[in-house]
């Protein structure tokens, strides 16, 4: 039987305490015996502490805009006060006379990179088996797990992403090995003692799930169901239909029995957790739509997808993302027939377009990944100007997150996770210059102080003035 985890409470519970009480008495159920109350579950035992850092009125002029929604402003200035986006605009905006400001002059602003898929925190460095904390591989189904309680907040490879990639945000996603690996959580990329210092305010959870050969090579090889990609749906239809057995229940004022793996895939039917799909092939991702479908959920992203090309079009219609690499492909069967253009050829049919990473070291250079993608599409005629490539690492991760209101384009009002990048940030020459998470600085290029390590890095060769 599996287990499930932390509670994600549907809006259905309450209407079932309401529906459970008849004025002001329980509905009596056969032989009168009165029935159990349904058990009201914490949505998030483990809330964000994160409250953001001092921050000052900041501009930034003369600069290079790409807004992060396909918006550019030539010779722009940005005004960040009290944490958020102020207003942008073009060289006749008026500005504060009190504020730090910038010269942005031959420089770009951007968005802060949003990563939709990393294990940073749950396969930190160093790669040790003692640090291996993102697959829990004991069964095929483990919704009941969350990549959170596996977090390291000292992980050197969080400071890397925001110092040499510019990640702002990022989501921790349990590992592949499980048809349904658990549950995800979005971070702001902030040092922090504890990863609820680190969890983004508001964020909406997410559902692991992958396709293909890695549920049925990890179980299949142990002598056990699913070993085949029939097994595998086979297996992820019988807990869907668990599932909707347990919400219907709750839904109808009933008592259940505690199950944290129900409450996890009833918050997905709800409509109140995402689900992220690890799948490579065309077919399969096809299959899992129509799965969605008879039981009730929708899928918010597939996740390397190097076979989105083909079905391009059903995705865009569906609104479903697809989170890609530029040309990281053919490593086995599944992942063999994608091209280089998969990116673009995506983005042209108007589906929802993304670069992740799934690495700690690519996850340092999506710019650069989306940068590869691009010149790919311009091969094929299909040229993509640098405001709208840069959706691709904002605005649609934002978006496919759950968190687009918050973050993900320099709109005011909205968090102000921003980068000055000292070029054009899709040149291999490029690099961040700042980078402000909630308009408060943290990483400058030029400014010993502001160059955010590790504990775990502390006086390492390279890492600064340390003895």
């Amino acid at each position: 039987m599996i287990r499930g985890v932390k509670g994600s409470l549907l809006a259905a519970v309450s209407l079932a305490l309401v529906g459970c009480a008849a004025n002001g008495k329980e509905t009596a159920s056969a032989g009168d015996k009165p029935a159990e109350k349904p058990v009201k579950f914490n949505k998030d035992p483990y809330p964000s502490t994160y409250k953001g850092y001092p921050t000052r009125l900041t501009v930034v002029k003369g600069v290079t805009i790409f807004d992060g929604e396909g918006g550019r402003i030539d010779n722009g200035s940005i005004v960040m006060t009290s944490g958020k986006v102020d207003r942008i605009g073009g060289p006749d905006m008026e500005l504060p006379t009190d504020a730090d400001v910038i010269d942005g002059t031959g420089k770009y602003l951007t968005p802060g990179v949003i990563d939709i898929h990393s294990h940073l925190g749950d396969y930190p460095s160093p790669s040790v088996d003692a640090h291996s904390d993102g697959n829990e591989a004991t069964s095929p189904t483990t919704p009941e797990v969350w990549s959170e309680h596996s977090v390291w907040p000292q992980d050197p490879g969080f400071s890397r992403a925001l110092a040499n990639g510019g990640v702002t945000s990022l989501q921790i996603l349990p590992g592949s090995a499980n048809l349904m690996g658990g549950r995800s959580i979005t971070l702001k990329n902030v040092p922090s003692r504890t990863v609820q210092g680190m969890k983004f305010p508001g964020a909406p959870y997410g559902l692991k799930m992958a396709c293909g050969e890695n549920p049925k090579r990890v179980y299949g090889g142990k002598g056990r169901m699913p070993s085949t990609r029939m097994g595998n749906f086979a297996v992820n239809r019988a807990t869907w239909q668990k599932a909707a057995a347990y919400k219907k229940k709750m839904d109808d004022g009933k008592a259940v029995d505690r199950d944290l793996a129900m409450e996890t895939l009833a918050g997905v039917l709800s409509g109140e957790i995402l689900v992220h799909n690890h799948c490579y092939r065309a077919d399969e991702m096809a299959l899992v739509i129509d799965m969605s479908k008879e039981f009730g959920y929708k899928v918010s992203t597939f996740h390397h997808a190097v076979e989105s090309y083909k079905i391009a079009d059903l995705l865009a219609k569906e609104g479903i993302c697809s989170a890609m690499w530029a040309d990281w492909w053919g490593f086995k069967m599944e992942a063999y027939d994608s091209v280089n253009e998969n990116i673009p050829l995506v983005y042209k049919a108007g589906a929802c377009t993304i670069v992740h990473s799934d690495d700690a070291n690519q996850i340092q250079r999506l710019n650069q990944e989306a940068a590869k993608a691009r010149a790919a599409g311009r091969r094929i005629g299909i040229d993509v100007s640098d405001e709208q490539a840069w959706t691709w690492l904002s605005y649609n991760p934002a978006k496919a997150l759950g968190i687009a209101d918050k973050t993900g384009s320099l709109k005011p009002g909205k968090m102000a996770d921003v980068v000055l990048w000292n070029g054009n940030p899709f040149s291999a020459y490029t690099r961040p210059e700042k980078v402000w998470i909630d308009g408060a600085l943290m990483f400058d290029a030029n400014d010993p102080k502001r160059r955010p390590v590790s504990d775990f890095e502390l006086g390492q060769p390279g890492e600064g003035d340390v003895k």
